[in-house]
């Protein structure tokens, strides 16, 4: 970046920004949702979009996920590009007719006839007291259906970069946003929702994951607020001699495979971390592809931090008891190293 200016921004405004650029590029593309319009969305994603475009283009609709899902399905399958807000993710449960039996199936059934180039992206993540009805991830119940991509990024550079990739996929895609991430004045401040974007169009790909730092002597998966604990927990590891490669998924479908593989040749250990549940997995299957394809190259088992199979709780300190920590990281980490 050696002469380039940097310019910072937190997550929600680089969103805002890819979705601006995309919309002034591509007059089929637009957004639709609940709150997306005047207010700019509850996590603030389509903040400034409505004053610009108006309502023909950014659409506040009523609470009926079935119906503007629907919608955008509808738009999408006529050479629309549809980016629809499903508010909270823990809300697919009213419109996943929609989702799965509509827009994920519908490109297969026609046998690629009809594209649906719909981005669904939707607030993820715990950690507000917001109880079991608001604080999930679900990243595996998306991923485990074929026929859509996930993708879940975790700094402000790759949530625009990877929201104009997505816009610009001719696949419906789920793009999941953490509510942590989003820099938002009224939510906890994390240095990680504040990064360098720069102000053109660019494009970071679906489906490519990211070393975010090297190591020689652990690899520690992670996603989105996972991705910085285990960063956290690597600086504390390096003061007790220990390595650790850090590597956030950005992408669960396609999930890069390749990348992960190769981090356990040099490292020989594996610490998957998920703010999901533990069973049935983004951890298991990652589990699943060590042992079928990198068994040989590992010295000690495959480890899983992960929020225990409970809801999660509205209490403060449940919730932090369920929630994977750096501290829980690092202490998982030490562990497998000495083994």
């Amino acid at each position: 970046m050696q002469g380039t200016k940097t310019r910072l921004l937190t997550g929600n405004k680089a969103m805002a920004e890819a979705i601006k650029l995309e919309m002034e590029r591509d007059p089929n593309v637009f957004v639709m949702g609940e709150d997306v319009g005047v207010y700019g969305g509850i996590f603030g994603s389509t903040e400034g979009l409505f004053q610009q475009f108006g309502s023909d283009r950014v659409i506040d609709t009523p609470i009926s996920e079935t119906a503007f899902i629907g919608a955008a399905v509808g738009a999408a399958a006529e050479g629309m590009r549809p980016i629809v807000e499903l508010m909270f993710v823990d809300f697919f449960g009213v419109c996943m007719d929609q989702i799965y039996n509509h827009m994920a199936k519908i490109p297969y059934m026609s046998g690629g006839r009809v594209k649906l180039p719909i981005v669904l992206m939707t607030a993820v993540g715990g950690g507000y007291s917001d109880a079991a009805q608001h604080s999930q991830t679900l990243y595996a119940t998306f991923a485990h259906l074929p026929g859509m991509k996930v993708v879940a990024p975790s700094t402000p550079y790759d949530l625009k970069g990877m929201m104009i990739s997505a816009i610009r996929d001719d696949n419906p895609v789920v793009f999941m946003f953490h509510k942590t991430l989003q820099g938002l004045g009224w939510m906890d401040q994390l240095d990680a929702s504040v990064g360098h974007v720069p102000e053109e169009a660019y494009t970071v790909p679906l489906g490519k994951a990211n070393v975010v730092r090297e190591g020689k002597d652990i690899t520690i998966v992670g996603i989105q607020m996972t991705t910085h604990h285990a960063l956290e927990a690597a600086k504390k590891l390096e003061q007790e001699g220990i390595e650790a490669e850090v590597i956030d998924l950005r992408s669960l479908v396609p999930l890069d495979r390749e990348t992960i593989l190769k981090s356990i040749k040099k490292t020989h250990r594996l610490l998957v971390v998920d703010e999901d549940y533990l069973s049935y997995g983004m951890t298991a299957e990652i589990a699943a592809i060590a042992a079928e394809e990198g068994l040989y190259d590992l010295e000690a088992p495959v480890k899983r931090l992960a929020v225990p199979d409970v809801p999660i709780p509205f209490s403060r300190p449940l919730e932090q008891f369920v929630l994977p920590n750096a501290e829980k990281i690092y202490q998982e980490a030490i562990k497998l190293v000495n083994e």
